[in-house]
């Protein structure tokens, strides 16, 4: 008699399907996974889909009504309690930035009582776990795993709470649909250099870029800059231009719903950020074959460029040496080309094949 292949259910739990680093991995993982033959369940806590994705859709964000208040936040959690147990779950995967402790106390303890993974998107760990020690132990050191998605996270974790359960899978990205996308046309006739990201706050520090750009060879050899991204912060930024007489080199271009064709033509991607996870820009960037230079920021940077292999890796927070390297990408024409030629390749192993499997692997799910 042939014993059929067990059909495992996961279900992934986030705050949304759209705008989101960690909210993309969500997306992508979803699709691999179903296309594994894994029930994939996605449960959402706001109305907001956007990223493509595969499985069931449960939108918590459609119970929700405007005061929010305590008792719609019961029915909500009562309606999830009893979704997850009637399903029975394999394993749950938690996407969630978890600030509340007491929230997430009661999840953690009580919600939860399939297998859970807690994921990890930021080397700013406290807003996934609480900041003191005995607590986050309590709560997260019987879990599956704690999945993180970088190492200099996982170290910090360990030295911080002493937790054993701990390990790291990078962001996966789709090369195929990276690729394909950023071949579409664009109208744009000049030389660029660009940078990507929220403008909501100041993480990303585009004043930083703009700065280190205004400094630069970059204006007088006609290399403008585009910035692609929305937020609050752009009015500041316009004045900042205006204030450096580059108005006519800076381009601001809004949120687009294809960055890639961007990426793809630029000369190369700059990141000047505070602080990042595992920034999915880089990556993105890199499979497009354009090259990248950042601050060595933490974290994330420094565990997918090669410095002068596949960019250039930027003292933190240093402008000037920014600045220094933006230039030295445009004077140095053979290592530019060297690392424009390095630049696809050097992120072969993030794909959504091999990192899908080192989740299966995690899971000991043989599909």
């Amino acid at each position: 008699m042939i014993i059929p292949h067990k059909k495992y259910k996961i279900a992934f739990i986030g705050y949304r399907l759209g705008f989101g680093g960690a909210e993309k991995v969500m997306a992508n993982l979803s699709i691999f996974f179903e296309k594994q033959g894994i029930e994939v369940h996605n449960i959402i806590v706001l109305d907001v889909v956007s990223y493509p994705f595969s499985g069931k859709l449960v939108n918590l964000g459609l119970l929700k009504n405007k005061r929010n208040g305590i008792f719609n936040k019961m029915c909500r959690l009562l309606f999830l309690n009893k979704y997850l147990n009637e399903n029975k779950f394999d394993f749950i995967i938690d996407f969630r930035f978890r600030i509340n402790p007491i929230q997430e106390l009661l999840i953690a303890k009580w919600l939860y009582k399939s297998k859970t993974i807690f994921t990890v998107h930021s080397y700013l760990i406290d807003n996934y776990m609480p900041n003191w020690s005995f607590l986050t132990r309590f709560m997260h050191q019987d879990c599956y795993k704690m999945v993180v998605i970088t190492n200099k996270a996982k170290e910090l974790i360990e030295f911080k709470h002493h937790l054993n359960n701990v390990q790291t899978i990078y962001n996966p990205i789709n090369i195929e649909e990276i690729q394909s996308k950023s071949i579409a046309a664009i109208d744009v006739n000049f030389d660029y250099i660009i940078g990507i990201g929220q403008m909501e706050t100041n993480i990303k520090q585009f004043d930083k870029l703009i700065e280190a750009y205004s400094n630069s060879i970059l204006p007088n050899q006609n290399i403008h800059l585009i910035l692609l991204g929305d937020g609050e912060r752009i009015s500041i930024l316009k004045s900042l231009v205006k204030q450096n007489n580059i108005e006519e080199k800076v381009h601001f271009l809004g949120f687009q719903e294809n960055p890639y064709k961007y990426l793809k033509n630029a000369k190369f991607f700059v990141l000047s950020s505070l602080n990042e996870g595992l920034p999915n820009v880089i990556l993105e960037a890199l499979a497009c074959g354009t090259p990248v230079v950042s601050f060595d920021c933490l974290s994330g940077p420094s565990e997918m460029i090669l410095d002068k292999q596949n960019g250039l890796l930027v003292e933190n927070q240093n402008v000037q040496k920014l600045t220094e390297a933006m230039n030295l990408f445009v004077e140095d024409y053979e290592l530019y080309t060297f690392c424009k030629k390095n630049a696809f390749q050097s992120i072969r192993h993030f794909s959504i094949e091999n990192i899908g499997k080192q989740w299966l692997d995690l899971m000991q799910i043989n599909n």
